[in-house]
């Protein structure tokens, strides 16, 4: 047995950053199995680059746009890229509202011209470019004096001086940039039945991090901060149906599945029952609240993203999911069966002022896509 002894002046500095010493880039592939197709993700801190990656890992097209992401790239029915950017002069509400605020968006063409611009200083999170061009997306506005009363949970140490609680309005604009739709969430549902989570302070309610329209019309709507999804009726603003904390915890991207089921990315941050948290990609019964499948990580703790995620039900059956904070992109089969596996491999710092509040180099993206080879057709 020999004992091989590290020269001190050959020795490599040990990268300090934990995710890049792992593996990063394509980790996994089983092309029997894989639905295939190309993975669109914009980073966090990637400075406005958006990537297209083809099945085998490799880059397939890059844009540069013109500010660094808010929340995530989409292609467009029309093959143009729908981005969600961060505005360099959003309104400041409160100290963490920099994390996730969007609300400079951007139609570019594959070859990166700028075909239309839309700017709204009170945007936050999740964005849905609809069908017929128009864009669908939350805004902060102050909850009145009377509702804001009413917000139960949280921590009241952390309230704002101003005691203003920002809440949230759901918006739609067409291409002319003029609102053809508006729901504000406190006229529908009363804070005291929706009381904040112990860990957040209450400076928004409920925080709407997520949204998206079934085929019958309905907006899917995630609460971060109280736990639950709703479903509105666009012509009454009627809440349908409600899935609260008992089913979901700090969720996000909730999407009507084909029989009616509800797929959502379960982040797991306070999950009823559980001391240890881990997320997992969940669908679940909206007229019940049942799950009816999920998928967590053989050693559960092992997948996990405290903020942001997304998850997409795939052509093949499969669940194409993004585990957001630390870059892992992943596929896994109906059974749980991980057949595909790619980790950002780009790590940089969020700009100031947010490095004060999430420290450190990161790979994360707000959310990630996969799209069929026909629906890139300029390819």
């Amino acid at each position: 047995m020999t004992t091989q002894t590290l020269s001190k002046d050959m020795a490599p500095a040990v990268d300090q950053v934990t995710l890049r010493r792992r593996r990063t880039g394509l980790t996994a592939a089983d092309p029997r199995r894989t639905a295939g197709g190309y993975t669109l993700y914009a980073g966090q801190t990637a400075g406005g680059r958006v990537d297209l990656v083809d099945i085998g890992g490799a880059t397939a097209h890059r844009w540069q746009m013109p500010v660094r992401a808010g929340r995530d790239a989409v292609i467009l029915p029309n093959g143009n890229l729908g981005y969600n950017g961060s505005h360099a002069t959003s309104a400041a509400l409160y100290p963490a509202w920099d994390l996730w605020h969007g609300g400079d968006f951007y139609e570019a063409t594959p070859e990166g011209d700028i075909v239309w611009r839309h700017e709204d200083i009170y945007h936050h999170h999740d964005a849905q470019w609809l069908a017929n061009g128009n864009l669908l997306y939350t805004v902060a506005a102050p909850l009145p004096a009377d509702k804001a009363a009413r917000v139960t949970g949280g921590d009241p140490r952390k309230d704002g001086a101003d005691g203003i609680v920002q809440s949230d309005i759901v918006r739609e604009v067409n291409r002319a940039g003029e609102t053809v739709w508006e729901w504000r969430i406190w006229d529908h549902l009363d804070p005291a039945d929706f009381p904040v989570h112990a860990i957040f302070d209450r400076r928004h309610w409920p925080m709407i991090n997520g949204l998206s329209v079934t085929r019958g019309g309905l907006v899917l709507m995630s609460l971060r901060t109280t736990s639950g999804v709703i479903a509105v009726e666009r012509s009454t603003g009627k809440v349908v149906w409600h899935v609260g904390p008992d089913t979901v915890a700090q969720q996000h991207t909730p999407v009507e599945m084909e029989g009616g089921t509800v797929l959502c990315f379960d982040n797991g941050n306070l999950r009823q029952g559980s001391t240890s948290p881990f997320s997992r990609a969940l669908e679940f019964d909206p007229a019940t609240g049942a799950v009816v499948w999920s998928y967590a990580d053989p050693m559960p703790g092992s997948f996990f993203s405290p903020y942001m995620g997304g998850c997409q039900r795939l052509w093949n059956g499969n669940t194409f999911i993004c585990e957001s904070a630390f870059g892992r992109l992943f596929e896994v089969t109906p059974e749980g069966e991980t057949v595909w596996e790619y980790v950002i491999p780009d790590f940089a710092e969020y700009p100031t002022p947010l490095n004060e509040f999430i420290i450190g180099a990161h790979n994360s993206c707000f959310r990630a896509h996969r799209y069929r080879a026909e629906q890139l057709p300029w390819l």
